[in-house]
């Protein structure tokens, strides 16, 4: 028999638009997808207006992992990924996740609720100053203080947000405001672009004299690359050139690792920038280089080279770094306009040092049945079992310097690292965010077993909204990358010993599929039946970390934060 309507109105029926429902309405418009964090007393209103509107609100099961989820979705889509926490404890549990934004450069705006306006003049339960607490890790962030003020706070959160060079905004919601009602004529105001400028045609033709007229060119190229989506003008550009390209971690895949002008991945020693060429170079193209990466001492110590910056917003001030020339601007743009003023200048294509040590060092690994297993035959592994455009996701950690020098990345935004903040408990809110970009793609985590119980509450999470990935824990029982820096700053290491759970059992108890790896050929078997499932999954590989991530004593003194 059909349902018969109900003579009950509905909740909102005739009730006046509250500031909360203003809200999200404005958030529908910037193209809002999920919202992840943990609701609260002060977010009722907001919580009730999400419930009744296209957005999915994500509940995670720590604020910090929902602000990853929030950083790795403005990473892969260039559009503002957004949490939520509540005011006090809530707030302060963001702080990690939104500074990691803040210093990758990934669009990201951060909400979090308030204590009523009339509690703020004094002591009051929970309150602290959440807009001063998030002023040093965000580009902008204000309170919202009346409900008129909407359409414009959450347009400008978004635009600067989203604008170069990204990162994180936030907004303060005041329980009283977002339980206010909004102005009747208050509407979201529309999208708008971002503006992408070119470089003033007296500065191109610079450094395009600049390029014609070196011997040795070389191109360090960064995160803003893949930011500014221009790694098709990039590889253009060194194609048509044949000026070799090294790449940061971020910055991973920009060229294919099989490319013949493909020098590596440098930033870890202070040698890799000698072995990749920058010793004989006489013009460094920064191309989206950001300098919380590595900073230019690495690879420009005598201050004697002659650089081009090319990026989307003027260079960083550093006495490393002063460029002869900035094309400031669409950095595609850019470069598509200097390869056709430019082609051949480098008409030898030049091996580098480094990456054959790296690639050795790879091929090798086939013959090593070593078990705990050394880090090249897992990575090794990894590559072998992953598609070119499946996605690796690092956390911080000794793990994550093997990944930057050593994985192969073949496509752009395949290898996921952290690498300003470089907060550990990054990869298992990470793969979650990323799996819901990027559906039908698979992705892997690679936790050490320090970073992984930071986060690790987050595979309930990943069970709940069904994103498959596979969690592949490192384990050796201490804060790895400490123990080598201790060792070889000491010669010895200490207060860096932990005991673990049980992973497996821990897993499983979540429900999800997990192993622990007993030989190289049981991971690898593994690993390749873990990729097909469609349930997170986790593979415990004890880990033998005896050989030393720097690989060849030629690349000198490791000056990378893990």
């Amino acid at each position: 028999m059909p349902a018969q309507a109900s003579d009950t109105p509905s909740p909102d029926e005739g009730r006046p638009e509250r500031a909360a429902d203003l809200l999200v309405r404005c958030l529908e418009a910037e193209g809002v997808r999920w919202i992840f964090g943990i609701p609260g007393e002060e977010t009722l209103d907001v919580s009730e207006a999400l419930d009744r509107s296209s957005i999915e609100f994500v509940p995670v099961r720590h604020e910090q992992a929902g602000a990853f989820m929030a950083d790795v979705q403005g990473r892969l889509t260039g559009r503002a990924g957004v949490c939520l926490g509540t005011l006090g404890p809530g707030a302060t549990n963001l702080v990690t996740g939104v500074a990691d934004a803040f210093l990758d450069r990934a669009p990201l705006v951060a909400l979090t609720g308030q204590s009523g306006l009339e509690r703020m003049h004094k002591e009051s339960h929970q309150y602290i100053d959440v807009v001063r607490l998030m002023s040093p890790i965000t580009k902008w962030n204000a309170r919202v203080s009346g409900p008129g003020i909407i359409p414009e706070a959450v347009r400008k959160a978004f635009k600067v947000a989203e604008s170069e060079k990204p990162g994180a905004t936030h907004l303060e919601l005041p329980e009283d405001v977002m339980a206010a009602t909004a102005p009747p004529s208050a509407s979201p105001l529309p999208r708008t672009n971002v503006v992408h400028p070119r470089p003033a045609e007296s500065d191109l033709e610079r450094a395009a004299a600049l390029l014609q007229s070196a011997d040795h060119a070389v191109v360090l190229a960064g995160n803003g690359v893949v930011r500014g989506m221009a790694w098709g003008a990039l590889r253009e550009f060194s194609a048509r050139t044949g000026v070799p390209v090294a790449e940061t971690f971020m910055g991973k895949g920009l060229l294919d690792a099989d490319d013949p002008h493909a020098l590596g991945a440098v930033g870890l020693q202070a040698g890799d920038y000698e072995m990749a060429g920058f010793e004989d170079a006489d013009l460094v193209l920064a191309v989206g280089y950001d300098l919380v990466e590595h900073a230019p001492k690495y690879w420009n110590p005598k201050r004697n080279k002659r650089i081009v910056c090319i990026d989307s917003s003027p260079a960083e001030i550093d006495d490393h770094f002063i460029p002869e020339v900035e094309l400031v601007g669409d950095i595609g743009f850019t470069l598509r306009t200097l390869a056709e003023r430019c082609p051949g200048v480098c008409a030898e294509v030049r091996g580098t040092r480094l990456a054959r040590v790296v690639s050795t060092t790879l091929a090798d690994a086939a013959g090593d049945d070593a078990f705990p297993m050394r880090p090249p035959r897992i990575l090794l592994e990894l590559r072998r079992a992953m598609r070119p455009t499946d996605v690796l996701v690092s956390d911080v950690g000794l793990h994550k310097l093997w990944i930057g020098r050593m994985f192969p990345a073949h496509e752009p935004n395949t290898v996921l690292i952290a690498n300003g903040l470089a907060g550990m408990g990054f990869a298992v809110p990470a793969a979650i965010g990323a799996k819901l970009v990027l559906p039908d793609r698979r992705v892997v985590a690679v936790s050490g077993d320090g970073g992984f119980l930071m986060n690790a509450q987050e595979l309930e999470t990943a069970k709940r909204m069904r994103a498959p990935f596979v969690n592949v824990v490192w384990e050796n029982g201490q804060f790895g990358s400490i123990v080598w820096k201790q060792d070889r700053k000491f010669g010895r290491h200490f207060g860096t010993d932990f005991t673990n759970p049980d992973f497996v059992a821990f897993a499983e108890s979540f429900g999800l599929p997990a192993a622990r790896a007993t030989s190289a050929g049981h991971f690898a078997e593994c690993l390749r039946r873990f990729l097909e499932l469609d349930l997170p999954s986790l593979i415990v590989v004890p880990v033998d970390y005896s050989i030393d991530v720097a690989i060849s004593a030629d690349l000198g003194e490791e000056t990378a934060p893990t």
